[in-house]
């Protein structure tokens, strides 16, 4: 009997570190800051959101192997709720963004890799700590119910799209919704 609760102690208390870890205890604080203005590279995506992360190491390879141009932040733009769109019918647009330095050669770029520029304007913005994959499942148990809360407070509209952005060199997960007035 000892040994078992000695074991399911262990357990949890392991557990606790992990969530602790992957930001489980972290603030979810929102704001309203002007921001975009990045040279995205990515591929549309339809379907569930959670195949996303597949499709981001392959914009991500084809950069770095095809056009030598290696990225340090990955994103992902969302462009319907999953609580209301079924998953077979989700709309996202998944790749990286290109640094400063590689941007005259975005103009080589060809193929199902499409381009743009993220609008520059107000969003709701906040930050998640991230460590791994599990800080981004985290982060939408935390932080998209901090944003609809937000949203309501604020009286806008919950509608608009939601960028994630990975940032690996700082270690977080920047994210913006766009504002919608009702």
């Amino acid at each position: 009997m000892k040994i078992t609760l000695i074991i399911i102690g262990v357990t949890l208390v392991l557990i606790a570190i992990v969530f602790i870890y992957y930001g489980g205890l972290s603030k979810v604080n929102c704001r309203i800051e002007t921001q975009g203005g990045e040279t995205l590279v990515f591929k549309d995506m339809i379907g569930d959101y959670a195949k996303s992360g597949k499709l981001s190491d392959e914009v991500y390879y084809a950069l770095l192997n095809d056009y030598k141009i290696e990225t340090f932040k990955g994103f992902g733009i969302y462009y319907d709720n999953p609580k209301e769109v079924e998953k077979d019918k989700l709309r996202s647009e998944i790749g990286c963004i290109v640094e400063q330095k590689d941007i005259s050669k975005v103009s080589q770029i060809k193929g199902d890799l499409k381009t743009k520029t993220f609008p520059e304007k107000s969003y709701i913005v906040t930050e998640f700590p991230f460590k791994g994959k599990l800080s981004i499942i985290l982060g939408i148990m935390k932080v998209y119910p901090s944003i609809e809360k937000f949203v309501k407070e604020k009286g806008y509209s919950n509608d608009g799209t939601v960028m994630e952005i990975y940032d690996v060199p700082n270690k977080k997960i920047l994210y913006r919704k766009e504002i919608i007035e009702k």
